[in-house]
């Protein structure tokens, strides 16, 4: 062996190590993003309802977090509620059993301010924001993605609606106001 040999040698070896150590690195930086995703894809699954994990993974691509996401399904929800200027104890109490359904506890932001719009109507402007932002949404998800997350906000908004209808279950279980909001909602969807 020439003396070069030994330190070719030894080189090449630092040289794999280092290729192995930045490689390395990369995949644990990769499998700690993965890791963070699959826990951001729990909490938006815990907050929306939603199981299908391709439309948690548009959904997280699109950069909505749970945050943004509990808003999604809570806005339906106060608006039917509020449809008709007041807001009943029932439809108070379906709004808080839709909220709870959905993963939504005591002590979460989120629930605070649901909290706030139970005990006060929000402005109109919250409606038109969530339109604007179920229009843009809908361009970014699948017909499928599109179709289940439609169906989860407007079921939830739906029972809110029919929770105080008709007297003594007689009657029209959703009023023309509440009608009028799902209405606004479901057009929302396109």
């Amino acid at each position: 062996m020439s003396p070069g040999g030994g330190f070719l040698t030894e080189r090449g070896r630092v040289l794999e190590e280092e290729f192995f150590y930045k490689e390395n690195q990369r995949l644990l930086k990769q499998l700690r993003q993965m890791k963070k995703m699959e826990e951001s894809k729990e909490a938006l699954a815990e907050t929306s309802g939603i199981s299908d994990d391709a439309i948690l993974q548009s959904l997280l691509e699109l950069h909505i977090d749970a945050q943004t996401l509990a808003a999604l399904a809570l806005v339906p929800l106060i608006e039917v509620a509020w449809a008709d200027g007041y807001l009943d104890e029932k439809e108070k109490q379906a709004v808080l059993e839709a909220a709870h359904a959905s993963g939504f506890e005591k002590g979460q932001v989120a629930y605070e301010v649901l909290e706030s719009w139970l005990t006060q109507q929000p402005k109109p402007k919250l409606l038109e924001t969530w339109v604007e932002y179920i229009r843009e949404l809908r361009g970014q998800l699948s017909e499928e993605e599109h179709k289940s997350l439609k169906a989860s906000l407007l079921g939830r908004a739906r029972s809110v609606a029919e929770a105080s209808g008709g007297y003594l279950g007689l009657g029209f279980k959703v009023s023309k106001t509440e009608a009028a909001v799902l209405k606004t909602l479901d057009e929302a969807f396109g």
